[in-house]
């Protein structure tokens, strides 16, 4: 029993004050949490995306312009055919992406969506990240 009962009517202008503080500290505690896990996670996607935009650009560069080369004895890509091969890599891997090639670069954007796990709770559902990477034909120093 209480010793010291009040009317219902005359309780202190504190009362519900601690469920409020409450609710707004676990909604902040979810919010770190949701950046740590999610923000880990997103972070995973950008490297992911960003080796397969090198592999892309890598597959791209390789299409020589073998004429040009015994011609002129200059590297130079076939940038048509460089397009095509970083695009095929990025369907074949699943990713999304845009590749551009000239004669002496192909460059590939891959473009990722990650679903969020934790941070679904306060209305971000997905972040989207972008990697790009340019890979360059060299020729290799032979002795």
């Amino acid at each position: 029993m209480n010793p010291n009962p009040q009317p219902l009517g005359l309780r202190g202008p504190d009362e519900g004050s601690v469920t409020a503080f409450t609710v707004i500290v676990v909604m902040g505690l979810l919010a770190v949490l949701g950046l740590t896990v999610d923000g880990g996670l997103a972070l995973a996607a950008k490297v992911r995306a960003y080796g397969e935009a090198q592999e892309a650009a890598r597959d791209g560069a390789r299409h020589l312009d073998l004429k040009h080369l015994r011609e002129d004895h200059q590297l130079a890509l076939r940038a048509a055919d460089a397009e095509r091969a970083a695009l095929a890599y990025l369907r074949a891997t699943g990713a999304t992406g845009e590749a551009n090639a000239t004669a002496d670069s192909t460059t590939v954007t891959v473009h990722r969506t990650q679903h969020t796990q934790l941070l679904t709770l306060l209305g971000i559902t997905t972040i989207n990240v972008t990697a790009t990477a340019t890979a360059h034909a060299e020729e290799a120093d032979t002795p």
